[in-house]
């Protein structure tokens, strides 16, 4: 069964097996004892040290493996934020980066500290002017991913450093997903990651503080990892993790080119999908992107259902769409960009995908797109009439065109009857949608946009919202 979720987490590496099992009989002693047993645990936790810091680009003492990579996003930024008080309380991040990044920013906020959110274009990408712009007197920290983890598009880090520098201000990095393609450029401050992303083992992050950087750890603390990742860690899944790191860097060194050929399979699915799928739109830039991840939404379908029918169909891919969530609300990420979340599609290519697995997703997907579609009701070509009847949304008239009540109905059924009645209206006039479904506020714009109708704006109404489209074509 093809596994095309590595952005979620990554197969174990062969090697990263071979290494856990050898590191299970080696390394489970305690390594700050002096005794033989610890001395073994000892030599390979140094080993994996210097082995990552290799592959990050940093000295070995500036590297700490902590319990994931969440918990080195959050101690980096406390870390810092707790040393720089007195330089000022402001922390600046992109609108798209990680929820735990988001979740740190809440509870700094809470605090009494102030956030200001940078936002991005339609592909995701960050203006590093606008990153500039941000950079007031009390600024602490700035954190800006390496490249996204739903949508793929690269950061300006390397440039964005360069404003952080001169504004004498830290830069926190989350390469989590593109470090397993090779370190992040630039003159960063601080940098984090996740092993189970590279094909190491769950439960293993990196931490990296470049000296020079003032950081305060926060919490108790002990004498393991300079403190800044306390209690007795898992050593069989670091040796495990940066052997994994290791034999990346040496395959991408030695042998084909991994990245290019899974790049060529991406920008396959990027030309195809939006040939074999009618109102598709793929997001994310179409070329400064991560070569393994390619993201596109499928107007008209719940995206629950379509991951169900792949999943059924042999395909394991993930989803930003709100109805896959737990919360109905479309991913932060989508909706900073202001693109279409319902449908959405994320595939992310493991090491080693074969172009025949990626040749058999594009035959299926067509179909299983087709029966989600179908099972809503959604016709073969949008008719330009009225498709309301029992158990329908009921379109009333109305001076400025249509109201259209899809209240308690959820994503993709308001679009699905915006796209019914819109050619009941004359050109110039209006249909309104009533609707309470947070994907509305994203997905009405987004069609407005891909259908060449203009989105007029929200209105306010005794229940949800109303948006209003004008009719021009």
């Amino acid at each position: 069964m093809p596994y095309f979720d590595a952005a979620s987490a990554a197969p174990l590496h062969p090697v990263a097996r071979e290494a856990l099992l050898a590191a299970l009989d080696e390394g489970w002693a305690d390594p700050a004892r002096l005794y033989r047993e610890g001395r073994r645990a000892r030599l390979l936790l140094d080993a994996a040290r210097e082995a990552a810091a290799d592959a990050v680009g940093c000295r070995p003492d500036e590297l700490t493996f902590t319990p994931s990579g969440t918990h080195a996003v959050h101690s980096g930024m406390f870390g810092v934020l707790a040393a720089r008080r007195r330089a000022g309380r402001r922390l600046v991040h992109s609108a798209v980066e990680h929820s735990s990044v988001l979740h740190a920013a809440e509870v700094h906020a809470a605090a009494g500290g102030t956030v200001t959110e940078v936002p991005v274009d339609r592909t995701g990408r960050v203006a590093q002017a606008a990153v500039a712009d941000a950079l007031g007197g009390d600024t602490a920290l700035v954190c800006l991913q390496s490249a996204n983890h739903e949508v793929g598009t690269e950061q300006p880090v390397q440039e964005v450093a360069a404003h952080c520098r001169e504004a004498g201000v830290p830069l926190l990095v989350d390469a989590a997903q593109s470090l397993p393609w090779g370190p992040v450029p630039g003159a960063w401050s601080v940098l984090t990651a996740s092993a189970h992303k590279w094909g190491g083992p769950p439960g293993v992050g990196l931490l990296v503080v470049r000296k020079g950087t003032r950081f305060a750890p926060q919490g108790p603390l002990d004498e393991r990892e300079s403190g800044r990742s306390p209690g007795f860690g898992n050593l069989p899944a670091v040796v495990a993790a940066a052997a994994a790191l290791r034999a990346l860097r040496a395959a991408a060194e030695s042998g084909p080119d991994e990245a290019a050929r899974l790049g060529g399979l991406v920008e396959r699915i990027r030309a195809r999908v939006p040939e074999l799928v009618p109102d598709v739109e793929v997001v994310g830039d179409p070329v400064r992107r991560l070569p393994h991840l390619v993201t596109f939404s499928c107007l008209y379908v719940d995206g629950e259902a379509l991951l169900h029918e792949l999943d059924r169909a042999g395909f394991s891919v993930s989803s930003g769409s709100s109805c896959t969530s737990s919360t109905l609300t479309p991913s932060h990420v989508l909706r900073a960009m202001g693109v279409l979340s319902e449908g959405n599609v994320r595939v992310s290519l493991p090491y080693g995908t074969e172009a025949a697995e990626v040749e058999r997703f594009l035959t299926v997907l067509p179909e299983a797109v087709r029966l989600v579609r179908e099972r809503f009701g959604v016709p073969a070509q949008e008719p330009a009439r009225s498709a309301a009847g029992a158990g329908e949304p009921a379109a009333e008239p109305a001076a400025a065109g249509l109201v259209l009540d899809t209240l308690g109905r959820r994503c993709p059924v308001p679009v699905i009857e915006l796209a019914k009645v819109i050619g009941e209206v004359p050109l110039g006039a209006t249909v309104t949608v009533l609707s309470d479904d947070a994907a509305a506020r994203q997905d009405i714009p987004a069609w407005c946009a891909m259908r060449e109708q203009e989105y007029v704006g929200e209105e306010p109404a005794e229940r949800g919202a109303a948006y209003v489209v004008r009719r021009r074509v």
